[in-house]
């Protein structure tokens, strides 16, 4: 009977542990309980948990607000849908729940077996040039992160027009007297969501690193001089950007402009109006040429101008590794339609840069498409990334960290825009388009360690990895190649820097 007794209890132990395995994992938030789903590789997800109210009706171009709670238990088993947006790229690929203006949602991946574990986190902002985007897409998945011990997040912030128009009537109506820059206070939002929140995912709220590409690289340099979100942020990431161009932010008062104007060519001058249009023909309205919405310096998300704001030391004092890739733009961005000779890249320069156009011919010298290729990815992305390492290696007192991504994906010519990130966080079998070799698998993991060590520690380096010096600010810049094999070099384009120095716009 004792021994009957004992295979009993062992049964119901046993049974008990089995049934706790297969329960969908559970989440106690401050606005309720979510349940969600465990991956094939163990780490358990939470897909569409709002972070925020429905920003519809009158909180359509307002501060997002807090999320209404639920009673009982709710399934975040799916992505919700992505913010309003046209079909702008050809590379975003969706998992997400249709277009919709109620989009303030987040995912969750947490290898975390209880919510005591306090382990590191991950917040990555999607790119897509303000316009674009969806934390449901494939190369943004965070399994593959949290399986590394890292508690992974993407979210979803609004864009184009519905979050970053600024408009004179929308300046009087905010406590702030500000318009503008909905989608980087989304993005400050959801990080108040995660300090508030994370510990229930096994997270720790004082160690978040945000990270982004494109314009969520943009949104990195954004919130670190956000006031919404000081003390929220221990570590960065940025891949290829930053508001640290050689143009500068559009003041509120010029945006505002813009924003009226716009809006009374579309046939909806007052904001009664535009809040009245219907989401679909408002995104509509955007698809004039030239249109294009973005951040702004708005005298209160982005308080002065990020280039003076880094120069003075008022960006969050936390380490930084940020990088581009070698082929961000094209040389045909340079000489157009004309071939690719010495007489052709002159005349293109003399048009660019008027009397400064030898000066240019003389830091852009060598093999006119690579020159011509080098001096695109520059205008575009190399000068505003470089721009804000250097300042904030100069200001932050923390550790800075550059990288230069030359692996072109199988079949490309080069390493262009966007190409580096599957790679970063360890999606490579996410992108069925290419033929991925052993090569880019073994570039991959090695990315995914630097990122995953930084994640955790504030420095990239560890077991096995190519040692990843800092940044020194004399005797030449020291940054890693990340390519195949991945490198220590220094830095070979410091006379291109210097010459964009003389060309920037505040």
């Amino acid at each position: 009977m004792k021994t009957a007794g004992l295979l009993l209890a062992t049964s119901c132990i046993v049974s008990t542990a089995a049934v706790a395995a297969t329960a969908a994992p559970r989440a106690t938030t401050a606005t309720g309980v979510v349940t969600g789903m465990r991956e094939a590789t163990g780490v358990k997800s939470f897909k569409g948990i709002p972070y925020a109210a429905a920003p519809v009706g009158k909180l359509r171009w307002a501060a997002p607000q807090a999320a209404t709670k639920w009673k009982g238990v709710r399934k975040a088993d799916h992505f919700a849908a992505r913010c309003m947006q046209l079909p702008l790229f050809s590379d975003m690929v969706f998992r997400s729940d249709g277009v919709s203006e109620d989009c303030l949602y987040l995912n969750v991946w947490t290898p975390a077996k209880s919510a005591k574990e306090k382990l590191p986190v991950l917040v990555y902002f999607y790119g897509g040039g303000f316009a674009a985007g969806d934390g449901s897409e494939p190369r943004y998945d965070g399994a593959s992160m949290a399986a590394k011990g890292v508690v992974t997040l993407t979210i979803n912030y609004r864009l184009n027009i519905f979050g970053f128009l600024a408009h004179p009537e929308l300046t009087t109506e905010s406590p702030n007297r500000a318009s503008g820059n909905y989608g980087l206070m989304d993005q400050a939002a959801a990080l108040q969501w995660v300090r508030k929140n994370i510990a229930a995912f096994g997270g720790d709220p004082s160690r978040v690193t945000i990270a982004g590409e494109s314009a969520g690289s943009f949104s990195v340099s954004a919130q670190m001089i956000n006031p919404q979100a000081k003390g929220l942020i221990a570590g960065a990431i940025g891949e290829s950007g930053s508001l640290l161009g050689l143009m500068g932010l559009a003041p509120l008062s010029h945006a505002e402009k813009i924003g009226a104007d716009f809006t009374q060519a579309a046939g909806a001058p007052t904001l009664a109006e535009l809040r009245a249009m219907p989401a679909q023909l408002l995104l509509e309205t955007t698809k004039k040429p030239g249109t294009w919405f973005s951040a702004i310096q708005d005298g209160y998300v982005i308080p002065r101008p990020p280039v003076d704001m880094y120069a003075a030391g008022e960006q969050a004092k936390i380490p930084l590794l940020a990088g581009w890739n070698s082929e961000e733009g094209s040389y045909k961005q340079i000489l157009g339609d004309a071939a690719p000779n010495d007489a052709n890249f002159s005349a293109a320069l003399e048009k660019m840069y008027g009397d400064q156009a030898a000066t240019a011919k003389q830091v852009y010298r060598g093999d006119v498409v690579q020159s011509a290729t080098e001096l695109a990815s520059d205008r575009f992305i190399g000068y505003s990334t470089w721009k804000w390492i250097d300042s904030h290696a100069r200001t932050s007192g923390k550790p800075v960290f550059r990288y230069y991504y030359t692996r072109p994906r199988p079949g490309q010519s080069g390493a262009t825009h966007s190409a580096e990130i599957e790679y970063a966080l360890g999606n490579l079998a996410s992108n069925k388009v290419y033929e991925w070799t052993q090569d880019d698998r073994d570039l991959s993991a090695q990315m995914q360690n630097y990122f995953a060590n930084f994640i955790k520690t504030g420095a990239p380096n560890g077991y096995a990895l190519p040692e990843w010096p800092q940044v020194r600010l004399e005797g030449g810049t020291l940054l890693m190649r990340l390519g195949t094999p991945s490198k220590v070099i220094v830095a070979a384009d410091d006379e291109h820097m210097r010459f964009h120095e003389t060309q920037v716009r505040k």
